[in-house]
């Protein structure tokens, strides 16, 4: 097997995160959560729009629009006029809270999770938007929420609070969208590395991005390590499957987050791709936002 990395575009992210392919018209979007950037590259034409706070993480919608988990809640954006509105406030339990990752369900529900900046209380929660614009607390307890997604039959919701180096799942149910309790998977720090965020394959496995160690590691849902990818450069956040056989990994990345993880390499932010992997991923779903304005 001979995988090839390559670097997509030449735009740099302060915290690139939550790629997401659209294989309607196989465009590549993803976020700089600090420039305030959701940002699109298709075919070779990129553009950008600004989002009103820092943002965690995105989900494409059947209208054409897009969720953002942004600091006060979720949003929608429109991608024609730029503008954005509030869909559903979150109240935080504590000072200093935004929301982060996330990824929709597979019956077209968004799924975010919350983190608290500079400290480690577990203030956080997991909350669920439904089709409506309503949003649901599922579970607390998180002080930093990512590796957001689920099994390839939905009935698993994966998650992590980096800050415990544990992949956990719940249970959810597909018809209600209710979760169950969380259960620890296992533990990334043997590689080096909290984990950041994670995307799913065809088969089931978890594609973990290893940020301190500048990795992405492919595991069963047990725990048990399949692979190991090295990122050209520091920081990987987030991978996705994308292109046009959904076989291609990308993965974004951080030159300064504005905490600890800052690089001077000239590829820190970049977008990486990974090719011949022999790994298909899944089509991304797609939040249904018919019912919204």
């Amino acid at each position: 097997m001979s995988i090839r990395t390559e670097i997509i575009g030449t735009t740099r992210d302060r915290l690139g995160e939550c790629p997401l392919w659209d294989t309607r018209d196989q465009s590549l979007y993803w976020i700089d959560s600090k420039a305030r950037l959701v940002r699109r590259l298709r075919d070779g034409e990129y553009r950008e729009w600004a989002t009103p706070s820092d943002v965690g993480s995105i989900a494409l919608t059947q209208r054409g629009r897009l969720v953002l988990s942004v600091e006060d809640g979720f949003h929608l954006l429109d991608l024609d006029s730029g503008s954005t509105r509030r869909l559903a406030e979150i109240r935080h339990k504590g000072p200093s809270m935004r929301m982060n990752d996330g990824r929709t369900d597979r019956q077209g529900r968004f799924v975010a999770g919350s983190m608290v900046m500079g400290r480690h209380d577990t203030d956080g929660a997991y909350y669920r938007l439904d089709t409506n614009g309503s949003a649901t607390q599922l579970f607390d307890g998180i002080a930093l929420a990512n590796a957001t997604c689920f099994s390839p039959d939905g009935r698993t919701l994966y998650h992590a609070d980096s800050f415990s180096d544990t992949i956990s799942a719940v249970d959810y149910d597909p018809a209600t969208g209710a979760a169950g309790p969380r259960r620890a998977l296992f533990n990334t720090r043997p590689h080096g590395s909290a984990p950041d965020g994670t995307t799913v394959d065809a088969d089931g496995n978890l594609w973990v991005a290893l940020v301190q160690a500048s990795k992405i590691g492919c595991f069963k849902p047990d725990g048990t390590l399949l692979q190991l990818l090295d990122v050209p450069a520091p920081f990987p956040t987030c991978p996705c499957f994308g292109g046009k056989n959904l076989d291609v990994l990308y993965v974004t990345s951080i030159s300064n987050s504005g905490n600890l993880m800052r690089s001077e390499h000239p590829d820190a932010g970049a977008i990486f791709a990974f090719h011949g992997l022999g790994v298909r991923g899944l089509p991304e779903v797609l939040y249904d936002d018919r019912n919204l304005a």
